[in-house]
């Protein structure tokens, strides 16, 4: 027996996030070294108000680096907020002005896991934490991969020098993330986007590396409201 369920069922172009802009006034603001934090009260299209804190954030890249034995490139880093050294992919922000995600990522590469790769396809796009972050990041998929140097002048600091770089088995992994083992939201979507093109057998057929990217659109046009404290 069908039950019937509350809802409409959103198919085409209804089954899409949607950009949209409530009036808002921020009502305080906290720089950081890479982030900004602010308080913003917030006008709902009813008149009603609330108030929201959140992180005004660079946004980031991360690259699925897949060889042709099936295995992923990832680092192993410690990640202080949560305490954890963190199984990753390759990944950084994207805070160097006008850089595009793509030469990001492919630099982000040859930093972390001195890898280049030949083939570059958009993996997945995602909002980190929506809720209160600004945070977007692109996923890249690296195929057709090749040993590179580290760009010149880069030097590995802070926790990245004690980052280590290794491959993990494309099913292991994601066997891994169900049993609870692998937590890395970047992984964890990476991942289980690239099993799940795999599985389809979209590869090839996945979004070409420069494809738009809407949400740091939306970005630039909201951050020139915060580009400096209120007054």
């Amino acid at each position: 027996m069908t039950v019937a369920l509350p809802g409409p069922v959103l198919r085409g172009g209804d089954l899409a996030d949607r950009p949209e802009d409530w009036s808002a006034r921020t009502v305080s603001w906290a720089p950081g070294r890479v982030s900004q934090w602010l308080t913003d009260e917030v006008t709902t299209p009813t008149g009603q108000t609330m108030v929201r804190d959140w992180l005004v954030h660079p946004g980031a890249v991360a690259i699925m680096a897949l060889d042709d034995r099936n295995r992923v490139a990832v680092v192993a880093q410690y990640r202080h907020p949560v305490g954890w050294v963190c199984v990753e992919p390759p990944a950084g922000l994207l805070d160097l002005a006008d850089e595009p995600a793509l030469t990001a990522a492919q630099r982000e590469l040859a930093e972390e896991a001195q890898l280049a790769a030949d083939d570059w396809r958009v993996l997945v796009d995602c909002f980190t934490s929506p809720g209160s972050s600004q945070e977007s990041i692109r996923i890249f998929l690296a195929r057709r991969l090749r040993p590179a140097a580290r760009p010149s002048g880069f030097v590995l600091a802070d926790e990245e020098a004690e980052m280590k770089v290794g491959w993990v088995d494309l099913d292991e992994a994601v066997e891994a993330v169900f049993e609870g083992r692998l937590q890395s939201p970047t992984l964890v979507m990476g991942l289980l986007a690239l099993a799940a093109a795999r599985s389809a057998g979209r590869l090839d057929r996945l979004r070409p590396a420069q494809s738009d990217w809407p949400a740091r659109q939306t970005k630039a046009a909201r951050d020139r409201r915060w580009s400096a404290p209120p007054r």
